[in-house]
């Protein structure tokens, strides 16, 4: 047994009589349990040019969509080649409008910004946002329609 000074900067300082190795073994483990219930937030990056077309935009503000549901930051990038570099109110522009289409799940962490040939804009998921929508009762469309039709059938 051990005399184990638990809380040095309490007044008085706290001290235990303990087995200084099980307290050791104790201590390490819950910062084990504490750093696996630790959540590590990704960046997803989206990559578009001034001329993409909105089809292809709309495919790319999708996955960001799903992304931001799962919780991860989305940086969209806008690269520049060439003559583009001197419009680069359309790039603003553009990135305005996917902060705004994902303004129900995420916020502009970071504004839109140039660095170098690239124009970027961070977004960051809305607190609660995520996780809820994956952990409602809903029942899936197909679910939900062999279910009517075997109510029918009875």
């Amino acid at each position: 047994m051990d005399l184990v000074e638990v809380s040095p900067t309490a007044n008085p300082p706290v001290c235990r009589v303990v087995d200084y190795g099980k307290f050791i073994f104790e201590r390490a483990k819950k910062e084990r349990e504490a750093r696996k219930a630790q959540t590590k937030i990704e960046v997803k990056e989206i990559r578009l040019r001034p001329k993409t077309n909105e089809a292809h935009r709309g495919f790319k503000v999708d996955d960001a969509r799903r992304w931001l549901l799962q919780g991860n930051k989305v940086r969209v990038t806008i690269k520049f080649r060439g003559r583009e570099m001197d419009y680069p109110e359309i790039a603003l522009e553009d990135l305005k409008e996917i902060a705004e289409a994902l303004s129900d799940v995420s916020t502009v962490e970071q504004p839109p910004q140039m660095e170098g040939r690239t124009m970027l804009v961070v977004l960051a998921p809305l607190k609660g946002a995520g996780k809820k929508k994956e952990k409602t009762g809903q029942v899936p469309a197909e679910k939900a329609g062999a279910e009517i039709q075997s109510e029918a059938e009875a």
